[in-house]
């Protein structure tokens, strides 16, 4: 199959015309000009499939639900926005559960449909919980992380706890070891704790600024501290609720290209309508878009798809058109999987086969996943 395209982004340089020829699920050859041959398939602009490593549900379905529907309705949602590979975050839950929850999804890792487990909590502070039910936090027993690191068999990826939790730094290294990668997030960490729980090995900023200490010119607490060090990619939600523009450009240039991952966050109801929901046991309500713990202000999680995220970044980048789409895709596709150890997205011969399809207005308008076409 011969694809060209008004402008073909590979993940590491803009190609204006492109072509990409797709054997099997690879990719077989790619280049700019004129194609080798008859083109089977047109289209605006061509990006690599994106990837979003922290995303609990989408598609009116949960992944706490903890269910084989659930968790291939979710994964549908996002597939048809372009998110090629995700990441399953679970919220935090009572011991049992937990292992409940990941022993089901790693069967879903193991058949394809997710590429692995995020276990956001429940090693989190009571203080910064956000939309975590502050009666399931606890600290990291070394007997329970290793307990669900096993359940898990490899397809835990990635787990948030606040480094300031007794057990912390001693957990990171467990996790670590395991092959998993250890983040930081849902904290009132000072920027020393911070530090300390980089130094244990801990290499991910869990949605920055939210659900996070604030940072003070006198403590400048866990912000500072992950941003500042080299070996630690940030995550923002670039939805247009959790964190403003503003935020967005001054992050994207401390971090530098390769260090910044967009994500959605996106809760159970991303691609549907505004209603109620939940994200695990908590009860949400959705108004405008903007999901929210029932009753409360509390914002939990977002209704955005990656397409959206990433036509943010390119809208408010404060960069020319072609630099903001090379920094998106980088940000969108290769940083996350970077960060997470998954294979690059990256367009080249002999890599997988997951492309995005946008118009001029960049929205979607055809997703390749593994070679195959996905309904859109």
């Amino acid at each position: 199959m011969l694809l060209t395209a008004q402008t073909l982004l590979t993940g590491r340089e803009l190609l204006r015309p492109g072509w990409i020829e797709v054997s099997g699920t690879t990719v077989r050859a790619l280049g700019s000009g004129a194609p080798p041959g008859a083109a089977d398939h047109a289209v605006d602009t061509l990006v690599p499939g994106f990837v979003d490593t922290h995303v609990h549900g989408g598609g009116g379905s949960d992944f706490s639900a903890a269910t084989p529907a659930a968790t291939a309705a979710a994964v549908d949602l996002h597939r048809r926005h372009g998110t090629t590979t995700m990441i399953a975050s679970l919220v935090s839950a009572g011991p049992a559960d937990l292992l409940r929850h990941v022993e089901v999804l790693a069967a879903d890792v193991r058949a394809g449909l997710i590429a692995g487990i995020h276990l956001e909590g429940p090693w989190l502070s009571v203080d910064r919980c956000g939309a975590h039910d502050p009666v399931l936090l606890r600290d990291p027993d070394p007997a329970e992380v290793a307990r669900v690191l096993r359940v898990g068999a490899g397809t835990v990826r990635m787990v948030t706890l606040a480094p300031e939790r007794h057990g912390s730094v001693a957990a990171i290294e467990r996790i670590v070891d395991a092959g998993a990668v250890a983040a930081v997030g849902h904290t009132e960490a000072t920027y020393e704790q911070t530090r300390a729980a980089i130094d244990a090995g801990a290499t991910v900023g869990t949605h920055l600024f939210n659900a996070m200490r604030p940072i003070h010119h006198r403590e400048p607490g866990p912000v500072i501290a992950l941003l500042e060090d080299p070996r630690v990619t940030v995550e923002l939600i670039a939805d247009g609720v959790h964190v403003d523009a503003s935020v967005y450009r001054h992050v994207s240039r401390a971090a530098g290209p390769h260090r910044l991952s967009l994500i959605t966050d996106a809760m159970a109801a991303a691609g549907v309508s505004d209603g109620r929901y939940q994200i695990g046991g908590m009860g949400v309500e959705v108004a405008d878009g903007v999901a929210r713990l029932a009753g409360t202000s509390t914002i939990a999680g977002s209704t955005a798809t990656m397409d959206r995220v990433f036509r943010f970044a390119v809208a408010h980048s404060g960069l020319p058109r072609d630099e903001a789409l090379l920094l998106a895709v980088r940000q969108s596709s290769l940083n996350p999987a970077r960060a997470l150890g998954l294979p690059s997205p990256e367009l080249a011969p002999g890599a997988h086969a997951d492309l995005v399809a946008l118009d001029a207005d960049l929205g979607v308008t055809d997703v390749l996943h593994g070679g195959a076409w996905v309904t859109r």
